[in-house]
């Protein structure tokens, strides 16, 4: 494992991968965590705002092109933001089963996809856990 190829990336996704590690980190505990507690919503706008920040740094990344400048890595950008709205709607809502859906398919498809995504030969995290 080596950070240079990350250092030597451009701003952006320095700031995209930042924020998605402690996405993925927080989300892991939020997870775990118990339900409707001061500190899970307190937490919870945190994670909200790592992924949106996420979400947002994607649309600056243009590393990976299949129609133009986009790829189908954006669409799930769009599909995040989507469902962070629906879940924090929910929460406020205090609907719950809607609440744990929206944030269950966010975290597997707005997090984990992309990260698994992120470790494919010739993107940044495949240079950075594998080397080379």
């Amino acid at each position: 494992m080596t950070l240079a190829p990350l250092i030597v990336a451009p701003g952006v996704i320095q700031l995209h991968v930042a924020a998605a590690l402690a996405a993925i980190a927080l989300g892991i505990v939020q997870l775990a965590a118990p339900k409707g507690t001061i500190p899970h919503r307190q937490l919870g706008l945190i994670w909200s705002g790592l992924i949106a920040l996420t979400a947002l740094s994607s649309f600056f990344i243009h590393t990976l092109r299949v129609w133009g400048p986009w790829s189908p890595l954006h669409l799930l950008s769009l599909f995040t933001l989507v469902m962070l709205a629906r879940a924090v709607i929910a929460a406020r809502r205090h609907d719950v089963a809607r609440h744990r859906r929206a944030m269950m398919a966010m975290y597997g498809l707005g997090i984990v996809l992309p990260a698994v995504i992120a470790l494919l030969p010739g993107r940044t995290m495949h240079a950075v856990v594998f080397g080379g």
